[in-house]
């Protein structure tokens, strides 16, 4: 199948495992090991029932009638946005929570950006009493001060970052480094397809169960494949596991969305198959925005999951190999997004969502046309912004 790992963890030139020695061992470890672990009886028959029973799955896939006839098509929502904790990031930490445990880690660390993947992490910490650190930029602990509340309350440890632009990229850095000086006790539950093999591969078959999901429920609505799926970029589980089981089916057309902030050429964006060029990025080789000296470039978004000036590798393989159509929308795009999201179907969705919806918008429907949407997270985290975007209307109106 076109987007499976190679052996040393590449998706075509994009990969790899650039990590340093003292973690060597760990990641050799990985790589080793997890494909057996996730792939025994035991394994899956816990996962799928955690799943279940504690995130709730399956997730409906909701015919969204009124933006049907808006556009002129047939739009489904996958609503990732009702699982426990309120985005698809649960997923993922289920099953790396599962992996720790049975590769004997006692500690756990975690990077986010709006949150939601500290707040699933802890959530499985807490379920499986296990310590957890989660890392997370300054600027990104004041736009989602919710989620921080959320992560302390469920017992974990908010440390914040306030080098580079206090963002997602800075708060992985110091994951990183917190990795690299507690090898042997500590897993880092990585929320992305970022990172060094077998990470991205690793949290793309986690995630996988969205568009295991979406298969099942595709043919119980009259054995239509999906003519189009689309959901938002950064560094990309979301959309890697709705696109997961149709990567191979060139029937089925693959949109990602990423923020162009203030727009491509102002300088603030984080559009990185527009802007990025190849090199190394937090232990992979990938796309990722940089200066002229090959120095990151920050990246802008008013979404905080958004902001992030790489993508995983294996939407880098997917981008240039050209099997998935990457595109922006900008910050004032996605606001009106999620404005039209709640006003037309009552659903608020997360900033980063909200740019999925934007891309309805920007361009044609055919009649015939099914338009898989993914709500990859709830806006109760976004409310402020909102808000401050709105000014007075919306809050009188609230």
């Amino acid at each position: 199948m076109t987007h499976n790992v190679s052996e040393r963890g590449f998706f075509g030139e994009f990969g790899g495992a650039y990590v340093p020695e003292m973690l060597y061992p760990n990641v050799r470890e990985l790589q080793q090991q997890y494909r057996d672990i996730i792939e025994s009886d035991e394994f899956s028959r816990e996962f799928e029932q955690l799943l279940a029973d504690f995130a709730g799955r399956p997730t409906p896939l909701f015919s969204a009638e009124k933006l049907s006839r808006r556009f002129g098509c047939e739009i489904l929502l996958k609503r990732e946005d009702l699982l426990h904790t309120g985005a698809h990031k649960i997923n993922n930490t289920i099953g790396q929570i599962l992996l720790a445990k049975r590769l004997g880690r006692s500690r756990i660390i975690a990077e986010t950006g709006a949150g939601q993947h500290g707040v699933a992490t802890a959530t499985v910490c807490a379920l499986m009493g296990l310590p957890c650190v989660v890392y997370m930029g300054e600027l990104d602990m004041k736009r989602q001060a919710l989620n921080v509340a959320r992560m302390k309350l469920l017992g974990a440890e908010v440390r914040g970052v306030s080098s580079g632009s206090k963002t997602l990229k800075d708060a992985t850095n110091e994951a990183m480094r917190d990795w690299i000086a507690n090898p042997k006790d500590t897993h880092y539950i990585i929320g992305s397809v970022v990172g060094p093999h077998p990470f991205p591969d690793m949290v793309a078959r986690f995630q996988s169960v969205i568009s295991a999901e979406l298969k099942e429920q595709c043919l119980e609505r009259g054995a239509k494949k999906p003519s189009y799926i689309i959901a938002c970029v950064g560094g990309g589980s979301n959309a890697m596991g709705a696109f997961y089981h149709f990567a191979d089916d060139p029937a089925v057309r693959l949109i990602g969305v990423e923020a162009a902030g203030c727009g491509l050429t102002s300088g603030r964006s984080a559009a990185t198959t527009a802007l990025g060029r190849s090199g190394i990025l937090h232990g992979s080789r990938t796309l990722f925005m940089q200066t002229d000296d090959g120095q990151v470039e920050e990246a802008h978004s008013i979404s905080a999951g958004l902001d992030y000036p790489g993508i995983g590798p294996q939407h880098a393989y997917f981008h240039v190999t050209g099997r998935v159509l990457y595109v922006s929308v900008t910050d004032e795009e996605a606001l009106r997004g999620a404005k039209l999201l709640a006003r037309e179907q009552g659903i608020i969705p997360a900033l980063e969502s909200a740019h999925a919806v934007a891309y309805l918008e920007k361009r044609e429907w055919r009649p015939d046309d099914r338009v898989v949407v993914v709500i990859s997270g709830r806006g109760d985290k976004d409310m402020t912004t909102y808000i401050d975007a709105y000014g007075e209307a919306i809050a009188h109106e609230i």
